[in-house]
């Protein structure tokens, strides 16, 4: 009796030991390794830039990452990436979590989407003042010919909203960009953050103009789908707090600061909090 007792203690401990492992969620994964892991992409100001020298982050991604790793008392660690791979490193579990993507259905079956972190609206940057003002019904005409990197939620934009306009799709931003400048199109979709950065690193492409409706979009973070929903939930909870109050703009606005850009430059009807 005494020796199945002690085998059926052994197992109970055995069992209860297997139960306490099941049970680890992914913060006491996170917090077990140290550091919370987001990927960056060079050169994209104002949501991510590599000091050459230091090899520090910046950015207004980095500011906010940071303080979700600050609250789970664990370190920043960054892997660089890409934005057509940082989907991929999430579903991959190379890393925790991935800022700044805009929420699509296509994107919804790959990855779990947190609540919006910020708002952002989609624009045009074009020279031409004729296109100030106008409405995206407005721009649907074959007389228009607009630029845009391929893939993107702006590529989605110009095929949802303006299908009878001239399309010109480009691999990167920067090859848009040129056919703007050098005349091929008459304006740039983009996102309103990054069409603001643009205007001022390349005045020659011209003018952030915002055609109504105002098409906003949320910014969230996205997870693996394996994430368990205590996680989900805190990161979710983040987001809408710190969108709320005020500390998600805040350290947008920061990151814009550099370029001479500040709230006043904002057009009218767009709003970081949605």
């Amino acid at each position: 009796m005494n020796f199945l007792a002690k085998l059926c203690g052994i197992a109970a401990m055995a069992l209860a030991a297997g139960t306490a492992a099941a049970s680890a969620g992914t913060i006491d994964d996170i917090r077990a390794r140290g550091v919370l892991r987001i990927p960056a992409i060079l050169n994209e100001v104002p949501y991510f830039n590599k000091d050459p020298r230091t090899g520090e982050w910046q950015g207004f991604v980095i500011d906010m990452a940071s303080d979700i790793a600050k609250t789970l008392d664990v370190k920043l660690e960054v892997v660089e990436s890409s934005w057509s791979n940082a989907i991929l490193d999430v579903q991959s579990g190379k890393v925790d979590m991935a800022f700044a993507v805009t929420a699509t259905p296509v994107r919804a079956m790959s990855v779990s989407f947190s609540d919006p972190t910020y708002y952002n609206s989609f624009i045009i940057v074009s020279a031409k003042d004729e296109l100030t003002g106008k409405t995206w019904q407005d721009l649907n005409d074959p007389q228009y010919t607009f630029a845009v990197d391929m893939g993107s939620a702006q590529d989605l934009i110009t095929q949802q909203y303006l299908p009878n306009a001239n399309i010109l799709r480009f691999k990167t931003r920067d090859e848009a960009i040129i056919a703007v400048t050098t005349g091929k199109a008459d304006g740039l979709v983009n996102t309103m953050l990054n069409g603001l950065v643009i205007s001022k690193k390349a005045p020659a492409v011209g003018t952030v103009k915002v055609p109504l409706p105002v098409l906003s979009t949320p910014s969230v973070i996205a997870l693996n789908y394996g994430t368990d929903e205590t996680f989900k939930s805190f990161v979710s909870a983040w987001a809408e707090y710190n969108r709320r109050i005020g500390n998600n703009q805040t350290w947008i606005v920061k990151s814009l600061e550099p370029f001479g850009i500040t709230l006043t430059d904002m057009p009218e009807g767009f709003g970081f909090g949605g």
